[in-house]
């Protein structure tokens, strides 16, 4: 019997030592830094991890690193960590496991942020497999994005791309091992081994063992809950990675967490912009019943940290197969919904949805989100964030830019406005006033009016208030613009009580989320 069993394991062994090793995954990047970055592969079989690189395609240096199995079968996945690297230097590399040789690739690593360099970021979500449109993924990355980043950048990916962002959902079913390969990995292999690629889990990662063995990412969150919540520095950007699947999402871990990560970053001078990404919305114009209430406390603890230190923040999220784009009324921070890149659409009418104050852009469209950081000029840093659309089975698309905005760092508040009419204690009929303003002006260069925010009150401190109305110069929903005709100078107020005296004032916004000074409080009466 013991003279079979080895007999045995010596034919397998020998069978796998015949058997040429393969690449099942191709080298993809991970956790960069200034000075170090690690790369991974996956092959059929074999644990040698060797990486040479170096400044130019003949390399000069080699390093070797670790692998570990991912599956019961003999398949490897190899990581290795580069080291002592210099700051937004570019690098060429290729892998080796026995006789599978990679490609040669190149990468840039990232700056510091006194180095004031500006840069590129990606962000999509909800790839999941979808049998309608198998190839849809495949077709966002290599006809959508890769050209994408050629004709409006120019150069190289790596020249023009720092990283990608991806909120979760990356495949249908993360416990299903070959839908790493076949569904995220080898649909992507052109981007991510030129730029590292930063996900968080979705609920169809199914808190899978696979996720966390094929991804790398920064070891800076919980120990107990290694690679659940993480945050990367880019420059004057910081990325904040959360879990907010069930389970997670309220875990007090998580919570003190993100209050530490962002009270440091708080006093961290270097830091310009906040970016959060977690899969859950907190509110969506689209599907109802995939709101998170604890990502509404996530998007709270954002605002609060974000009108305290002046530094605008924003969160990206998907569930919702559709993109959106909104901001918070009283800080400066987006809400930015980056699906879908692969998931089968949200149509709009197809579930409960709802016409909320944020958004002012929704569409139901694949598709996905470059965000362009410029850093020039300290004084005048600012991020833009453009959607990209492909479309959807209705209407093809090419890389059509469908939505953008800019934010500055530095507030540059548009002039008070002033109160028309009604004034001077006024008396107007119990069914309601005309409140009207002057028109818009501000001192900085091509701002225009975006938003009004109007409140009449029955006492001078605006404690009782009887309207509150925040109105945006655009709200695309269900594919009509329903402030198309809204200047946003005049607002009518509800039915009002009679022989009473109230309150009003308003306040404006540009385009940038910088709101004014409220306008002197004015007064009527009603008879």
């Amino acid at each position: 019997m013991k003279k079979t069993i080895f007999l045995l394991a010596f034919m397998s062994l020998t069978i796998q030592a015949q058997q040429k090793t393969e690449f099942l995954i191709r080298p993809y990047l991970q956790d960069a830094e200034p000075t170090n970055i690690r790369i991974l592969w996956e092959t059929n079989q074999g644990g040698e991890s060797i990486v040479e690189w170096g400044p130019t395609p003949k390399f000069g240096k080699e390093t070797s690193g670790k692998s570990y199995a991912v599956n019961y079968g003999p398949s490897r996945i190899h990581e290795v960590r580069l080291t002592g690297l210099k700051r937004f230097t570019e690098y060429y590399y290729r892998v080796r496991t026995a006789n599978a040789v990679s490609a040669i690739f190149q990468f840039r690593t990232p700056p510091f942020a006194e180095d004031n360099e500006s840069f590129n970021l990606l962000a999509m979500s909800d790839i999941q497999y979808d049998r309608n449109y198998p190839g849809k993924f495949r077709e966002i990355v290599n006809d959508g994005i890769l050209p994408f980043l050629k004709s409006h950048y120019g150069g190289e990916i790596q020249d023009n791309l720092a990283l990608v962002m991806i909120p979760g959902d990356l495949v249908e079913n993360g416990s299903k091992y070959y839908q790493w390969k076949e569904h995220f990995f080898n649909p992507a292999e052109g981007l991510f081994a030129k730029v590292p690629v930063y996900p968080v889990l979705g609920n169809h990662e199914r808190n899978s063992l696979y996720y966390f063995k094929y991804f790398s990412l920064p070891e800076n969150g919980d120990p107990a809950y290694a690679e659940h919540w993480w945050y990367k520095d880019y420059g004057n950007i910081r990325i904040i990675g959360l879990n907010s699947n069930e389970g997670y999402d309220d875990l007090r871990e998580q919570r003190e967490w993100l209050k530490e990560v962002l009270d440091k970053t708080a006093k961290n001078q270097k830091i310009d912009f906040v970016f959060a990404q977690l899969h859950h919305p907190h509110k969506s114009e689209f599907w109802l019943p995939g709101e998170s209430e604890s990502t509404g406390k996530v998007v709270k603890m954002l605002e609060e940290f974000t009108t305290k230190t002046g530094k605008p923040s924003l969160h990206f999220f998907g569930h919702t197969h559709a993109y959106s784009r909104g901001q918070s009324r009283d800080h400066k921070h987006l809400w930015v919904n980056v699906a879908t890149a692969g998931g089968a659409i949200d149509n709009w009418g197809e579930f409960e949805g709802r016409d909320y104050d944020e958004f002012t852009f929704s569409d139901d469209d694949y598709g996905f989100v470059m965000v362009e950081v410029n850093n020039t000029d300290p004084q005048n840093a600012k991020m833009t964030l453009k959607r990209v659309s492909r479309g959807n089975e209705a209407m093809f698309r090419n890389n059509l830019l469908t939505d953008s905005i800019t934010i500055f760092k530095k507030e540059k508040k548009p002039n008070t406005p002033n109160g028309l009419s009604p004034t001077n204690g006024k008396v107007v009929e119990i069914t309601g006033a005309l409140l009207r303003a002057k028109p818009f002006k501000s001192d900085f260069e091509s701002a225009f009016h975006a938003a009004s925010h109007w409140q009449v009150s029955t006492d001078p401190s605006f404690e009782a208030l009887v309207l509150d109305s925040w109105k945006q110069y655009e709200n695309w929903y269900y594919k009509e613009n329903r402030q198309q005709n809204d200047d946003l100078t005049d607002e009518p107020t509800k039915r009002l009580e009679k022989s009473t005296q109230y309150f009003w004032r308003v306040r404006y916004r540009d385009q940038y989320l910088n709101w004014s000074d409220w306008s002197p409080t004015a007064t009527f009466k009603t008879q």
